[in-house]
């Protein structure tokens, strides 16, 4: 008689989700610049971008506190994951290790939009490069942003940097390079 092994199903409350898409542009100043980078960033993303404003002034770079300085957008559900994996092969399906931070998050730039498919090149807009992050979740994250009593997400909950890894390689692809 031979024994089969099963292996149980995952519990629903482990399984890892993709929760947002962050795209940001920074600029470094208003005026022209921003407002070129804001009407790009609503093309790729199909979403109006909001504009971010500098927290301290810079004498340096002639930047003043409350100064609009840069655009983002997020995305959410099935809008994130199909512009994560346009964004994924504008950097050729590559990502470094050092991407990926203790907490489940993973950031990498672009450095030209032109980059990203689909996109075409506008010479009254010329090109801007840009950061996108995406945040990872398991289901329950809720409890640390829910207005009546907040409380922690447990350590065994959270997700660490090689999940996260592993999560973005199953899910969408992606090649990890180590340093």
């Amino acid at each position: 008689m031979e024994t089969v092994t099963q292996t149980q199903p995952e519990h629903p409350m482990r399984t890892i989700v993709l929760a947002k898409v962050t795209v940001h542009i920074a600029v470094g100043s208003s005026g022209e610049m921003l407002e070129k980078a804001r009407k790009i960033l609503g093309e790729i993303t199909g979403r109006k971008p909001c504009t971010k404003q500098a927290k301290q002034t810079v004498k340096d770079f002639g930047i003043r506190e409350g100064e609009p300085i840069a655009c983002l957008t997020t995305l959410r559900g099935e809008n994130a994951k199909a512009f994560l994996k346009r964004a994924l092969e504008a950097v050729e399906n590559t990502l470094r290790a050092s991407c990926f931070d203790d907490r489940g998050n993973f950031a990498f730039g672009i450095k030209e939009h032109i980059e990203i498919p689909g996109t075409k090149y506008d010479p009254a807009l010329g090109i801007v490069g840009m950061d996108v992050v995406g945040t990872l979740e398991r289901r329950g994250y809720n409890i640390k942003r829910r207005r009546i009593r907040p409380s922690p997400i447990g350590k065994s909950h959270q997700i660490t940097k090689d999940e996260a890894i592993k999560f973005v390689v199953e899910k969408f692809g992606a090649q990890i390079k180590e340093a």
